[in-house]
Order: C-alpha cells, then structure tokens, then sequence
C-alpha cells in the first residue's frame, strides 16, 4: 500500500505491497488480537512466477503493518516452484497455514501446511506433504479451505471431475494433523452452465454457515480461458454433502476473483477478493506492479436466499473530507457539475428515473475522459462502462450490467455507493450486489462528477486518506524451510 502513491493508479487504500505481483488472497484469520491477511506474491517482479505468501496484520481493519514473507519456496522441495493459494487458522497459540504445493513436474497440487507460534513472523513447514494425492476421479485438485465447526476441523478442497464438473472435496480432523476424506461436499451437475462462460473446475472454495443455512463460493476456472468468475451457493448440509437451494454470481464486474473469508471475533464474515490488471501486461511491467485485493467487505444472507455484501464499517474511518452535498433534486439531461473529488473516495448515491432513459452520474478525468455510472430502468440494471474511462489505448474497454433484484419497480430509487481507488472502482447496491472493475485515468486528479442524462438524484461523497503504514515487506529471517 502506498499513503501517497507516485503512480496514479496504484491504490491508496487497498490492501497490497507498493510493487511486484499479488493475486489471490489467502490465509485469512484473526488471530492475538489481528486480523491476518496473506495473499500470493512475487517479491521480485510483476508477473506470476515463484509465488510465495505475502502478509499483513491489522488491529483494526484500518491501519495495516507489513509483515515478514510467510512462505517461500523450497527449492527442490515439495513446493518448489510455489506456495500456492489456501488458508490459515488461529489454534491456540499457534497459527496453521494450509496450502497448495505446487510444482510443474505434476498436474494436482498437494495439500501442505506451515506453522507459526511467533504471531505469523516465522514459519516452520511440515516436513512431508500433508495429502499427497487427491482422490479418485479428480482432474483438478488445489486450495485447501479449512475451518472450525464444533469439535472437529474441516476442509474443502477445489477440484474437478470427470466431466469437467467443478467440484470440492470435504476432508475433517480432530487434530489438523490427521485427515479423514468424506467425500464430494458437492458436485456440479450441469458441466458448462449457463452464463459461467465456459468452465472446467472450481478453485478457492470458500464456506460460511448462517444459522441452518450454508453459503458456498467458488471460482470457476476454465482450463483454456483460465479465471472466469465467482459463483456462490446458498444451501443446506447433510452428513458432509451440501444441497444448494440457489446460485449466483458474487460480483457482476470482470475484475474480481479468488474470494476469500474471515470468520470476524464479533461474528462477521469478512470477505476480501483479488482485482487482476485490466490493461496490458507491457503496462504492468513499466509499471511495476499488478494486482490489488478489493476492500474487505461484510457478508450476510438475506431472508430469500441472497448473498448480501457491503463494505465493512470499518471503511467510514478512511473518509476524509466531504467534498459533495447534493440534496435530492432534478438534473436535466444537460447534467450538473457536482464538484472534484480526489482520486481516492467514497460516494453514496440515490438515483430516482425521472423518466424512462439512462440517467446517472460521470466522474470526469480529461477531457474525453470519462467513467459512467447509469441506472436504466427498463432493462432494470446499473450500468457501469468503462469504454472511455482511459484515453490510453492499452487500458481494456467494456460495459457491465448490475442486475437490480427481482421486482424492482421500474419507477423506484436505487441507492448506490461508490468507491474509486486509483483504478480500481468497486459499486455497492444497497440491496447486497456489487461490481468490481478496473479503469486507468490518464488525467490528473482532482477530478469532477457530473450528473449524466435525466435523473432525480441525491449524492454525497468524501475523499479517502488512508490508515497508517509501517515500512514495506522484507524478506523472513526464516524462509519456511521445511522441519527436520
């Protein structure tokens, strides 16, 4: 994270290192009174090769301080060409790291474990592979999700099966040391369904419990296309297999991916997901960094069966300075000037149709420049486009519908909130859907919102200044080397 980046588009207050590649988010646990966020990272460039497992605590949500690299690569080793995505759990004194082994010479990804008893500064790797094979059928076999029910530990591991039917496996233990297989927790039963865009197999699986009820979240990847997006399960368990009553898709946009949970000491599910690069890689490399985690967010489930998400409370700290104060009122399809904000802020919205078009709000950054953010009430979706939110050629075009729920009145207001981060845009609806997407301004900030077509509106927005920072991450005294 950087508190004043030089490059613009580095975010300000998402969770990430000031350079070099991050994906996917792991090992997320609450553990001596912090909240623990690993994440895939390659400390020597922005591309993914030699992952290992960056870290950061926070007392707070708030204010981060970059720790020590968790796991690195051994070479030779079980895990020799990286520390793959997985979990971590608080047990007692000690944190455990569970996580795929990865290698080029196999095509499944084992299951290991790491542990610290310092408070996640060093790590001690297990010295053989925890589950050295996957079972039966699988065709795909990575990113172990372990958590506590009762007595007993559990564990969900991504897979496909033949078919190309994603699926995760359930594994349980009274010890984390000693793993029984239960079997399929479940299976998808329609291979290539429709809307995923094509997929071969599910990874990061995720599992929050709600009462009697269960969420389950996956990530579809294609084995040609590669990441695709996130679906989520609502359902119940029976004896260690889950019957899903509904599915959707987590987030709407193209830029979110790899979600994964903390169960919070106050009874929260926390969520954060990984933002990849919507812009060449050329860029990237110029650049020197790729990748950024989104803003953790607060999950629940609604009465009928939805997932609910919304940024967690903790992000009204970050507000700075109100910038905009819009009461409700009408703007002509000529468009209002709302005022600048900074390149980092937070912005609530409600949009009322005045009539049956497009109206909505365009945050300004050069001339020619622009992000929209529109609310069509026939299609009865939020529109977000980004097909002119850069004037460099290399940064990916495109426009994004968020579905409004079932049954919204084409006539009725739709609250929104808004976060822009350098160039990452993350929209909230306050009926629980979001859409993440990334845009690269080339214009300088401050820059200017405006209303866009008719619409009845009222919007309020605020700058963000970010939490402090201690200094950047080093290297672990300890590499992980593995116990002898």
């Amino acid at each position: 994270m950087s508190t004043s980046p030089a490059d613009p588009h580095l975010p300000a207050v998402h969770l990430r290192p000031p350079r070099n590649w991050i994906n996917d988010p792991n090992g997320l646990a609450f553990h001596d009174g912090h909240y623990h966020v690993f994440f895939q990272y390659n400390p020597h460039a922005p591309v993914h090769t030699q992952v290992h497992w960056g870290h950061y605590r926070s007392p707070d949500l708030v204010n981060w301080e970059p720790q020590p690299i968790a796991l690195t690569p051994t070479p030779g080793g079980y895990d020799a060409d990286g520390c793959y995505s997985g979990n971590a759990v608080s047990d007692g004194s000690r944190m455990v790291a569970f996580y795929s082994a990865h290698r080029n010479d196999r095509w499944w990804q084992p299951v290991t474990s790491a542990e610290s008893r310092d408070g996640g500064l060093t790590w001690t790797k297990r010295p053989d592979l925890l589950i050295p094979t996957p079972p039966d059928g699988a065709t795909m076999y990575r990113d172990p999700y372990v958590w506590r029910e009762g007595d007993r530990w559990r564990m969900l591991v991504g897979a496909s099966v033949e078919g190309d039917r994603g699926a995760a496996f359930l594994y349980e233990s009274a010890d984390l040391e000693h793993w029984h297989h239960r079997g399929p927790f479940l299976t998808d039963d329609d291979g290539h369904a429709p809307g995923t865009g094509g997929w071969t197999g599910w990874e990061c699986p995720q599992y929050a419990s709600f009462g009697e009820q269960g969420a389950l979240v996956v990530s579809l990847w294609d084995a040609v296309g590669g990441p695709r997006d996130v679906r989520v399960y609502v359902g119940s368990e029976d004896d260690g297999a889950f019957t899903p009553t509904a599915h959707h898709r987590l987030d709407h946009g193209p830029d979110f991916y790899a979600p994964a949970l903390l169960p919070a000491p106050d009874g929260r599910w926390l969520l954060w997901g990984w933002s990849w690069e919507a812009r060449d890689a050329a860029w990237s490399d110029e650049a020197g960094w790729a990748g950024t985690l989104t803003l953790p967010r607060e999950v629940t489930l609604t009465p009928d069966g939805r997932v609910h998400q919304q940024p967690a409370r903790e992000i009204l700290k970050l507000r700075g300075p109100r910038t905009i104060h819009l009461p409700e009122q009408t703007a002509a399809p000529e468009g209002l000037d709302l005022g600048e904000v900074g390149p980092a802020f937070d912005l609530t919205a409600r949009l009322r149709p005045s009539t049956r078009e497009p109206g909505g709000l365009r945050l300004s950054t050069a001339p020619g420049e622009h992000l929209d953010i529109t609310l069509d009430p026939a299609a009865g979706e939020l529109v977000v486009d980004r097909d002119h939110a850069s004037l460099d050629p290399r940064a990916r075009p495109g426009r994004y519908r968020l579905p409004l729920p079932e049954g919204t009145d084409p006539g009725s207001a739709v609250d929104l909130r808004v976060v822009v981060d350098g160039s990452i845009v993350e929209v909230y609806l306050a009926t629980g859907e979001a859409l993440t997407v990334r845009c690269y301004p080339t214009g300088t900030p401050p820059w200017r919102l405006h209303t866009l077509g008719p619409v009845h509106l009222a919007v309020e927005a605020w700058n963000l200044v970010a939490g402090s920072r201690t200094a950047p991450l080093e290297h672990s005294a300890a590499l992980a080397a593995p116990a002898h």
